[in-house]
């Protein structure tokens, strides 16, 4: 099964090709399912004055929403997609989420932790706010926030777990490691008890962490606990669209599993995959 879960088009900003672009590039490659997923609209800071190209605007959601469905119909036959979106967990905010999302028939959506407050940690404009911050204290913040997104109930994907490490930002101590280390398998236990899956995102092999997300070993914990897996590349440009996915199969294999979690309307199914 060759799938990409993770995409990303024009409406979010920081993003280029559209949908239909990414549904081509997709046929080219020979993927089988093909996940759009873009941001959803900022609901925690005013977009209007916050960084610019964030997420699509509000008014664009259910626009978004539409073009994927007929997109949908358009290419059956040729291409099975599927209606996603990656929907940032906000502490606090929870239940706007949850309105927000429920009028609309996805297939699946992907919990990603992006902000800290009001801070992005997966912006490069805004790495300046790691300065004077305690590293320790940003990755148990960080990874408190993994794990009630796990427990929220909102979400059937848990994106980029260990992304925190985009930029390269961690712990030099072997005591900071270590707890570092047992953050990790809290979130993990959490995801795991909820009942969901995760997803390796191959994006991350063109950051400064020069690995994916999740890394090695974060994946062998992950199969030690059921914790069913899903493939993504956040392509943000059609020409990028399955990009490091050939190497995260490989990296899936060499862990030990053997099957993919695919959806459709919010239902998982474990497919079998080959290198």
């Amino acid at each position: 099964m060759r799938i990409d879960y993770h995409t990303h088009h024009e409406r979010c900003g920081h993003a280029v090709g559209t949908l239909d672009e990414y549904v081509q590039r997709g046929i080219e490659l020979g993927l089988e399912q093909l996940g759009l997923s873009d941001h959803l609209p900022l609901i925690h800071v005013d977009p209007e004055s916050y960084y610019p190209e964030m997420a699509m605007p509000l008014s664009e959601l259910p626009r978004y929403v539409e073009e994927c469905l007929n997109l949908k119909e358009r290419y059956r036959g040729r291409i099975e997609l599927r209606v996603g979106l990656e929907a940032d967990y906000i502490e606090g905010y929870e239940e706007q989420i949850r309105e927000l999302l429920s009028p609309y028939p996805w297939d699946y959506l992907i919990g990603s932790v992006h902000f800290l407050g009001e801070w992005d940690i997966t912006d490069f404009r805004q790495t300046g706010g790691w300065e004077g911050r305690d590293v320790m204290e940003v990755y148990r913040r960080y990874y408190d926030a993994v794990r009630k997104s796990a427990l929220s109930g909102l979400y059937d994907i848990i994106g980029h777990m260990d992304v925190i490490k985009r930029f390269g930002y961690g712990p030099q101590t072997q005591e900071g490691k270590a707890e570092v280390r047992a953050l990790e398998l809290e979130a993990l236990k959490a995801i795991a008890g909820s009942g969901i899956a995760m997803e390796l995102n191959a994006s991350g092999l063109t950051k400064p962490c020069a690995e994916m997300f999740p890394a090695e070993h974060v994946l062998q914990q992950a199969l030690e606990l059921d914790i069913p897996l899903t493939l993504g590349s956040d392509a943000h440009d059609p020409l990028k669209l399955g990009d490091g996915l050939q190497e995260a199969r490989s990296l899936l294999w060499r862990t030990g599993f053997r099957r993919l979690a695919v959806f459709e309307g919010r239902v998982r199914t474990l497919v079998p995959f080959e290198l």
